[in-house]
């Protein structure tokens, strides 16, 4: 079983591919879409340019209070970590494999960290990407099936 700081790491890892993936694919269209609605945007066009200052403002201030929030757990997960270690007589002269965990055990709360603040944008940017796949560049959106 992988321990909670490589599950973390992974999970941030992912995350950030996705984020590579969908964040592209957001931009391209609507660059397509904002050189097509030309001077004069439709109501369509208006409603998504609106759309795309206020969703940002809203996932990064999400992704602010993630991390403000895992931030805040993590002293008390580095004390605990300490503290097993500890009692495990691996800070008075025990083994390097104690030390190690300990190690492992205080990157944890970074990556949770990590992993907070990132949640929000991708995930708002991923459903972003498969919004605009459905939508065409021009004219009315396509019914869904």
């Amino acid at each position: 079983m992988a321990s909670a700081s490589r599950r973390a790491t992974v999970q941030a890892q992912q995350k950030v591919l996705d984020l590579g993936i969908a964040a592209p694919q957001v931009v391209a269209h609507r660059l397509a879409r904002l050189a097509l609605a030309g001077p004069v945007p439709s109501a369509r066009d208006q409603k998504e340019f609106a759309g795309m200052v206020l969703e940002k403002q809203m996932a990064f201030a999400q992704s602010w209070w993630a991390a403000w929030n895992a931030m805040l757990q993590g002293p008390w997960s580095m004390a605990w970590s300490t503290w097993q270690t500890a009692l495990s007589g691996g800070m008075l002269g025990g083994s390097p494999w104690a030390m190690w965990k300990l190690t492992e055990r205080s990157s944890a709360p970074v990556a949770k960290v990590v992993n907070a603040a990132l949640t929000p944008i991708e995930r708002k940017a991923s459903s972003n990407a498969r919004r605009l796949a459905r939508t065409p560049l021009v004219g009315k959106p396509r019914k869904r099936s």
